[in-house]
């Protein structure tokens, strides 16, 4: 079975889940699995949005 490899850092998605206030959620519950589908996608278009403007 392949091993999925992740884009972004965990330090990076800790940084955009703190951002968006649901860092807590991600410790408590044991990770980024725990998160809701909503603030998941809140925390992909924070992601790009911060390439874009990086991109600058």
């Amino acid at each position: 079975m392949a091993r999925s490899r992740s884009i972004m850092s965990n330090r990076l998605k800790m940084e955009l889940a703190e951002e968006l206030g649901v860092a807590n959620v991600v410790r408590a519950e044991g990770g980024f699995g725990s998160v809701s589908s909503r603030d998941c996608g809140n925390l992909v278009r924070l992601a790009i949005q911060r390439a874009e403007n990086s991109m600058m």
